[in-house]
């Protein structure tokens, strides 16, 4: 009876630990759009950033964002202080001031600074062509990134060109992910 019920914790448990997000370089995310048109969800962050991990431990493994982010984007996770070469817009992104031998912050890549990214971590949303849609700053839970990843998939944010109309939509929002 104990071995069986060792067992059964094991299988429920198993599948919560093993969920992660799929995560690509932005350049397979870029070449997975030309097949199969997806938006782009892109974590910005960078090694030194305390909120950034706290985003990956506790946002990025809650099930419910797991689920909607592998279903509904392509997941780009981005060093904005690191060394990859991304080619976006016919041009090829670097950070050639990267020095190797820093500890904590860095010079920022090329391609954070083409986004105007202003903090990490960063979530920037890119549309089914790979344009920008927009970055979203600071670290967010579980249910505070959910109108995001629902407002960016079903195109709602097009219809809000006012603060007025923001705030009326996230008043109306009820949010059915779980902490």
């Amino acid at each position: 009876m104990k071995n069986l019920l060792f067992l059964l914790g094991f299988l429920f448990i198993l599948p919560l630990q093993a969920q992660e997000i799929n995560w690509m370089s932005m350049n397979e995310a870029l070449e997975a759009q030309k097949k199969n048109p997806k938006k782009i969800f892109m974590d910005a962050y960078t090694d030194w950033c305390g909120p950034c991990k706290l985003l990956d431990k506790k946002t990025f493994h809650n099930t419910d964002v797991v689920n909607y982010v592998n279903t509904n984007y392509y997941a780009v996770k981005f060093n904005a202080e690191g060394t990859e070469e991304i080619k976006y817009n016919d041009f090829t992104y670097t950070n050639p001031n990267y020095n190797p031998n820093r500890k904590g912050r860095n010079s920022q890549h090329f391609f954070a600074n083409a986004l105007k990214i202003s903090g990490y971590p960063s979530i920037v949303f890119f549309d089914e062509t790979g344009k920008v849609i927009t970055p979203v700053v600071g670290y967010k839970t579980p249910q505070q990134l959910e109108i995001f990843l629902k407002m960016i998939v079903n195109d709602d944010y097009k219809k809000l060109t006012t603060a007025d109309a923001w705030k009326n939509y996230e008043q109306s929002f009820v949010s059915t992910f779980e902490n």
